[in-house]
């Protein structure tokens, strides 16, 4: 009885959400390499000889090495950080050279599969004997672990995934050709569009299309799959049809979101309007089908990817003689999109106070909360925001849509008098469960956001460009901080007490169980000898505080840590945190080091 209790109790993670966490987990190895393949696209656009701009066979031999070379190891180190910091990004890159040199065409599916592998091998490894290792062999066991597994990992590379992933993408390139020549490549986008509103737009454009659209780019020097997913042109569509016939709010807020969509290449700001109306799914997979269809039809495509998806990026990324083709396209998208949209609210003959965009935005968070037997977070007195001490907007990349929202908040937290309360964002994969949370989420993916973050106040909306709950918020943390005053408390008292330190005299070490010494790029030697001879100090001192080496990514923000670390790292940590203590030292034989033995339990 107990036993199926435990396991009903037990949260369980729907299909959508594990798709989503998946893809995101692809993207997220290209996400931060973008500005490298817009660098090679560049490259290649502009110096190509014969056929780029300004012809030169000088330049333009900087083309193939950051194919083959550059790009794979940035997507592989990135893979293997994203399960084991450095260390594991390190190995990641390792590995991902035995899959270059094993295979006869760009390797960057085999760099999305050696990173992780890479990253994730040195986890378990490190979990099985990093703890055994004794004080002082610290840096000859992180060197020689993760060289030994990276040179085992390239050579298992070279000779099994190179040459798999070289057949696999050519069967993959094979397909995509065929699915060219006999001209079906419209019908993904009847997938593409769809999936895209679920916030899989990431995990198809960069998980999925940019990777092969490269591998096509690199023969034939440019490619139609880089503008699947990132044809401005249906969602553009859809917000004009809404400009001109759309009722309340949502009317209102459409010439703002279009030029933010179209210019500033954030499509996620036009996914709230579909869902509010689902009947335009229609009219964004006919504008995405014909426009791909042009796109074909008139032998366009880009040189690399276009990201975020603007009509600048898209344009950037044009080569020599294919504006014509890509402009079309791009035009045929938004204007059959435009038309249907249109139709659609033209025929619409719905009461215009219940279109209300806003009021269908609370009204559907509403009807959410209440199937799953919750209480809306942002619209309840019940939620204690006497405890909020931050404020995360979480997007599905943590890059366009989520810094966006932030902004807005950050604006009304200034005017309202909440400067205290800092107001950050990120992607959703990276938010972690600490108190005093408040996380500001698209409702598609709530979900995840509540799985990373169970304790944190959950806020959903269906737009960071404009919703009701921005005021609800500044309006219950106002309450709150009114209460505080009430009840003799000041209510900037927590974020003061939890302001990182950099003098001895300003931590408070009954709060200190653990000390953490950051490690990054060249200090990574220096942080492991700190934590080896602070670890002796505080063994002969008798004192039983923790010590570790960790990145500055993966800092528990809670007043029971203390950091330390340089001045400048230190710097970097106070703009990231709020609640963690730190402490600035210049070198190891800071005496600040020895005041902090003195003072831990």
């Amino acid at each position: 009885m107990s036993q199926n209790t435990a396991t009903a109790d037990k949260p369980k993670t729907s299909l959508k959400a594990k798709v989503q966490k998946f893809g995101t987990f692809l993207s997220g190895m290209i996400m931060p390499n973008i500005a490298a393949i817009i660098a090679w696209g560049l490259v290649t656009a502009l110096f190509l000889n014969p056929g780029g701009w300004f012809p030169s066979p000088t330049f333009i031999k900087l083309s193939a090495p950051m194919l083959s070379y550059l790009l794979p190891l940035l997507i592989g180190y990135t893979g293997g950080k994203m399960v084991d910091d450095e260390r594991g990004g390190i190995v990641g890159g390792i590995a991902t050279i035995g899959a270059v040199v094993g295979s006869s065409v760009p390797m960057f599916l085999g760099a999305m599969i050696m990173g992780p592998l890479g990253g994730w091998c040195m986890k378990k490894i490190d979990d099985m004997f990093q703890a055994k290792i004794k004080s002082g062999f610290e840096m000859i066991y992180n060197n020689f672990s993760a060289g030994i597994l990276g040179m085992l990992l390239a050579m298992l590379a070279q000779v099994v995934v190179g040459p798999f992933v070289d057949a696999g993408t050519n069967f993959m390139a094979s397909g995509v050709d065929w699915i060219i020549s006999i001209h079906a490549l419209p019908l993904a986008n009847l997938f593409i569009e769809p999936a895209k509103i679920l916030f899989l737009n990431n995990a198809i454009g960069n998980g999925i299309l940019v990777p092969l659209g490269i591998q096509t780019a690199s023969k034939v020097g440019k490619s139609v799959l880089f503008l699947l997913e990132s044809n401005p042109g249906p969602g553009i569509g859809v917000l004009l049809a809404f400009c001109f016939f759309g009722k309340g709010s949502a009317k209102s807020s459409a010439p703002g979101a279009a030029i933010i969509q179209f210019f500033g290449g954030i499509h996620e700001i036009y996914f709230p309007y579909i869902m509010m109306k689902p009947s335009l799914f229609l009219a964004v997979m006919a504008g995405g089908v014909s426009g791909t269809f042009t796109f074909q039809l008139l032998d366009a495509g880009l040189k690399a990817a276009a990201s975020p998806g603007s009509i600048i990026a898209v344009l950037l990324m044009t080569p020599k003689g294919s504006y014509v083709g890509v402009i079309a396209g791009v035009l045929v998208a938004a204007i059959v999109s435009f038309l249907i949209s249109a139709f659609i609210l033209k025929r619409d003959k719905s009461d215009p106070d219940a279109d209300d965009f806003a009021g269908q935005q609370a009204a559907v968070q509403e009807m959410k909360a209440e199937s799953k037997g919750q209480t809306n977070t942002a619209s309840t007195s019940t939620l204690d925001y006497k405890d909020v001490q931050k404020v995360i907007f979480a997007c599905d990349a943590g890059m366009g849509s989520s810094a966006m929202g932030a902004s807005l908040l950050r604006d009304k937290f200034k005017k309202a008098g909440l400067e205290n309360v800092p107001v950050t964002n990120m992607a959703v994969r990276n938010l972690k469960d600490e108190p005093g949370l408040l996380v500001v989420t698209q409702k598609e993916l709530s979900e995840r956001a509540q799985q990373k973050a169970p304790h944190a106040i959950d806020v959903s909306v269906d737009n960071f460009m404009n919703s009701p709950r921005y005021d609800e918020i500044v309006a219950n943390l106002k309450v709150a901080s009114q209460e505080k005053i009430d009840d003799g408390v000041q209510p900037t008292t927590q974020a003061v007490n939890a302001t990182p330190a950099s003098d001895v005299a300003e931590i408070n070490f009954d709060l200190v169980a653990e000390i953490d010494f950051i490690h990054h790029d060249q200090h990574t030697g220096s942080a492991t000898m700190a934590t080896s001879l602070l670890k002796e100090q505080l063994a002969k001192a008798g004192k039983k505080t923790t010590v570790k080496r960790v990145s500055i990514d993966d800092v528990a923000d809670e007043t029971d840590r203390l950091v330390i670390s340089t001045p400048e790292t230190i710097k970097n940590l106070k703009s990231r945190y709020t609640n963690v203590q730190a402490l600035a030292v210049a070198d190891l034989q800071d005496k600040k080091l020895s005041e902090v033995v003195k003072n831990v339990k």
